[in-house]
């Protein structure tokens, strides 16, 4: 265990965890909606510091970021719990721990060994995923400033729901985000994930501000947030209020954990959703989950000629000079 970062302590031995937009109040002996987090005698502790429940080696391709150093390799890592519990979630089983016991599943290394380990796997970045980094932070915050140091980058997948203070304190080591726009209706993030629309939105916006690298993903579920008006509503935030520039994986849904009863997502609607992209003015959108699909590759803005060809998760080709279009010289954003 490790003593949580960003909490205040209150009267009766209750704390306030100020990490994500939940602000958990918490009396002693109990657990923060992560269950992960608890109150021992007037402290707040983590139980997943240094404990990985998952660690792979990505393809960049996969958290989803498109943009950020392109067919490099992430050396991913994920705790057990979350401040989201999705009906949909597909990770389901390390994130949303029923017990404390889970807590002590997986495999133990010291923030050296983690930037070790992605080192010695040719890595270019250390990707914080599978679940929510925000219920790891302590962990990633020691993590994070060893990786820049060691010539690393360092990628949230995210919710989206963490505290702008959570945000101002790893703006100096975090390099890029994926967030998670699940809905744009905070009744659907009331109702299926436990959370709010809100501060997922803020967060996006801090993010941008803050200078750091940002893509957007959004599972198109049948039903819940599929209509052509609320597909408008996120892709219109996301021009409007992040940038044209921004790009937005659209992903299609599959049956699983409690949606089994939901049918997988019609490529019909996915193309639809790409229609709202390209109608807001969105430079750079792609389908995702759709193996083999044209709409995986980067095109350019201007001449539409193919940067980035990409087969699933792997990059053939990029074609990207310089940080512009070889045929008509226009500049795209995209790091590395």
């Amino acid at each position: 265990m490790k003593e949580a970062l960003l909490y205040e302590k209150l009267d009766n031995r209750k704390v306030k965890c100020n990490l994500c937009a939940h602000h958990c109040k918490i009396a002693p002996g109990k657990w923060g909606i992560c269950n992960v987090r608890e109150n021992i005698n007037g402290t707040l502790q983590t139980h997943v510091y240094g404990r990985t429940i998952a660690r792979h080696v990505d393809p960049i391709e996969k958290k989803p970021l498109y943009h950020f150093y392109p067919g490099s390799k992430a050396f991913s890592i994920g705790t057990a719990g979350c401040n989201f519990h999705c009906d949909f979630c597909q990770n389901c089983a390390i994130s949303q721990v029923t017990s404390p016991g889970i807590l002590e599943l997986g495999s133990t290394s010291s923030p050296a060994e983690i930037v070790q380990e992605a080192l010695d796997a040719g890595c270019r970045s250390i990707a914080y995923t599978y679940t929510e980094p925000t219920i790891f932070f302590e962990y990633c915050n020691d993590i994070g400033p060893l990786a820049r140091e060691a010539g690393l980058k360092n990628v949230f997948v995210s919710n989206g729901f963490m505290t702008s203070e959570m945000l101002d304190i790893s703006s100096p080591w975090l390099d890029a985000v994926n967030v998670d726009l699940k809905a744009y209706q905070d009744e659907t993030y009331r109702r299926l994930m436990g959370g709010r629309l809100h501060p997922v939105l803020e967060s996006m916006k801090h993010i941008v501000n803050k200078g750091i690298w940002l893509e957007v993903t959004s599972l198109i579920i049948p039903g819940i947030n599929d209509s052509q008006g609320e597909l408008r509503q996120m892709a219109h935030f996301i021009a409007n209020e992040l940038g044209v520039d921004v790009p937005w994986h659209i992903s299609r849904f599959f049956p699983g954990y409690k949606m089994e009863d939901v049918s997988p997502t019609s490529l019909d609607t996915l193309q639809k959703a790409k229609e709202a992209g390209e109608e807001a003015g969105l430079n750079y959108i792609y389908i995702g989950n759709v193996p083999a699909s044209a709409d995986q590759n980067t095109l350019c803005p201007s001449c539409l000629d193919t940067l980035i060809e990409r087969y699933g998760y792997q990059v053939v080709a990029n074609n990207i000079t310089n940080g512009q279009c070889p045929q008509c010289g226009y500049r795209i954003s995209v790091v590395g």
